[in-house]
């Protein structure tokens, strides 16, 4: 080793920092900075749309599926659309969103009517 190759900075980091020595600022997986409030803006609300997609499909397949439904599926949409860190929780909101459409048109085939019946 020469004196000149441990004098200069290693790749990626700062000329003026030591030798081995690692960036304080944090980075997300998708690349953008932690501190960067309009990454986290953005993420932060695609992970509130995939919950509010997968609550509103679980509340449709009990009561008021004919708007519940249709709003589970589009909230999911969005939120898989903006890259949610909520993958799975949107994917959940989009099939009980269908689920919802088809408990909707079975109930709908079986009385004519667009209302849950509990008895006979």
């Amino acid at each position: 080793m020469t004196l000149t190759s441990l004098t200069k900075p290693l790749a990626g980091c700062p000329k003026d920092a030591a030798p081995g020595a690692t960036s304080h600022s944090p980075n997300t997986a998708d690349g953008g900075s932690v501190a960067d409030p309009v990454a986290r803006e953005g993420t932060a609300s695609a992970d509130g749309m995939a919950v509010a997609s997968f609550v509103l499909g679980l509340l449709g397949t009990l009561v008021f599926n004919v708007a519940l439904g249709p709003c589970a599926l589009v909230l999911g949409t969005l939120a898989l659309a903006r890259r949610t860190r909520r993958r799975g929780r949107a994917v959940l909101g989009l099939a009980l969103g269908a689920a919802d459409l088809l408990i909707l048109a079975a109930l709908t085939t079986a009385d004519a009517t667009v209302s849950w019946h509990l008895g006979g």
